[in-house]
């Protein structure tokens, strides 16, 4: 005889289907049949581990692919975060905060993790499989892309010399094209628009014209602004939202800058200020750091002048900062 236990289970489970008009004798015979999941099936394990392609016979090349393969996951963890902030009605501070924290959490476990590429491949060889990956870039994360365009307007990504014409309202295309990396991978000879950028372009600009488009309203900082006062500055919130600007447009490029100085820069050439990551804002100096001597980056660009946030000074909410902070951005 099913025991109590099981008889309750089945009729939550006649109640489940029957509102949707199926027949749980189906479901239970489907369950029957059903093998037991294992681990390696459930998580895919076979083809996770069969996604890396190295172009060489370099040992230090799986490990660069491994690496971005893990960052491209955790961009997917935000963006799994930042779904339930800008389409939950209604959400309150409570659940915002939960879901700011872990989008900060994933951020600084990737910051914290980059010395994985920082430390753990041998320079030389670097700088040999390179040479096929062209024009192959990290720029070309469209993944990224889509975190900054959910976390604050699309003017607040307008590059600030290309801000000037724009007019009292922009339109959502004239917007789309001064996005600050429009400037991000250009020929450092001729100023051009570098092929790493022009087919991140093709592949990608219909993609996030959209999903722009779709956001608008739905920003984690207009989400914000929609709160009570009480809860906007409530301290724990504010950290919260502050570490998160900090996380993507101070920490995160810097160690780039610091992980690119130790592997393309030239190494008799004096230190590069701006390759440690940054202090905090309260702390940190105005000076701006000096690009070092460096071979270019991919296509010819020069990642010395487009990586250091202290150049970009992108924040996503700059209501939240001083002009003291603002000054000092990726110091």
């Amino acid at each position: 005889m099913p025991s109590p236990e099981s008889l309750a289970w089945l009729a939550k489970l006649e109640q489940k289907y029957a509102a949707d008009q199926q027949d749980v004798n189906l479901y239970l015979e489907g369950a029957y049949h059903r093998r037991y999941v294992s681990y390696w099936d459930y998580v895919r394990l076979d083809t996770l581990l069969s996604l890396q392609a190295p172009l060489t016979n370099l040992p230090d090349e799986p490990i660069f692919i491994m690496y971005h393969q893990i960052t491209e996951l955790y961009f997917k963890l935000c963006l799994h975060e930042y779904e339930q902030i800008g389409f939950t009605d209604g959400i309150g501070a409570e659940k915002l905060l939960m879901r700011v924290r872990r989008v900060n959490r994933y951020f600084r476990h990737l910051t914290e993790s980059f010395a994985v590429m920082r430390e753990g491949m041998e320079r030389a060889q670097f700088l040999q499989f390179r040479t096929t990956l062209a024009p192959a870039s990290g720029f070309q994360s469209a993944q990224y892309r889509k975190i900054e365009l959910a976390s604050t307007p699309l003017g607040t990504l307008v590059g600030r010399e290309r801000r000037a014409d724009l007019g009292d309202a922009p339109t959502h295309a004239a917007l789309m094209e001064r996005l600050y990396w429009r400037a991000g991978a250009k020929v450092e000879s001729t100023g051009a628009k570098a092929l790493t950028l022009t087919r991140f372009e093709e592949r990608y600009d219909a993609e996030l014209t959209a999903w722009a488009a779709r956001w608008q309203g739905h920003t984690l900082w207009e989400v914000y602004q929609r709160l009570p006062e009480a809860d906007r500055t409530a301290p724990e919130l504010l950290k919260e939202m502050k570490a998160l600007d900090k996380q993507i447009n101070w920490l995160w490029p810097n160690v780039h800058v610091k992980t690119a100085a130790r592997y393309l820069a030239d190494p008799e050439a004096a230190p590069h200020p701006g390759a440690a990551i940054g202090p905090d804002p309260e702390q940190a100096t105005t000076a701006p750091p000096q690009p070092p001597t460096s071979p270019t980056g991919t296509g010819g660009t020069n990642w010395a002048k487009y990586l250091p946030p202290v150049h970009q000074r992108r924040i996503f909410f700059p209501a939240l900062w001083t002009e003291q902070e603002v000054a000092a951005w990726g110091g």
